[in-house]
């Protein structure tokens, strides 16, 4: 009796690839804010009693801010309730790469409409008014408000 074998081997690889392009100007590497007087960028940290739920890049106060991949723009939003944070009390809400995401701290230049990677998006607000001595940052959070990092760096 002769036996004759085929072996099919699939490797699937389901990987999503996706990685930031630069969002700030002045930090081509999105560069992670790391500890200071206020706290640390990263996921997870801790926020008194909560969890911060997104990852926070270095970005100086009046900065370009950049599209990290091809995204649209779906409105602009609002941060706080706190009035007294009225200076940094924007962002938008972007979609693109099967991702949706968040910008906080950002002034958009528009809020509706595609850009691409690469092109302004808006300006960096003036996050010293609001805190002083805190690194200023662009906080990127996803809509589920899963972790980001793998995405960015």
């Amino acid at each position: 009796m002769k036996y004759h074998f085929d072996y099919l081997f699939i490797v699937l690889c389901v990987c999503d690839g996706v990685k930031f392009g630069q969002l700030c100007q002045g930090n081509p590497s999105n560069r992670r804010r790391t500890s200071d007087r206020y706290g640390q960028g990263h996921y997870g940290a801790s926020r008194g009693g909560r969890l911060h739920k997104g990852v926070d890049i270095e970005c100086s106060d009046g900065s370009v801010v950049y599209a990290p991949f091809d995204v649209t723009l779906h409105g602009k939003l609002t941060v706080y309730t706190d009035r007294s944070k009225a200076a940094i009390n924007e962002g938008i809400n972007l979609r693109g790469e099967g991702h949706c995401f968040k910008l906080f701290y950002v002034r958009p230049d528009k809020t509706t409409g595609s850009v691409r990677k690469g092109e302004r998006i808006g300006t960096m607000l003036p996050m010293q008014s609001v805190y002083p001595g805190i690194t200023s940052h662009v906080h990127v959070q996803m809509c589920d408000k899963s972790d980001p990092t793998a995405m960015i760096f």
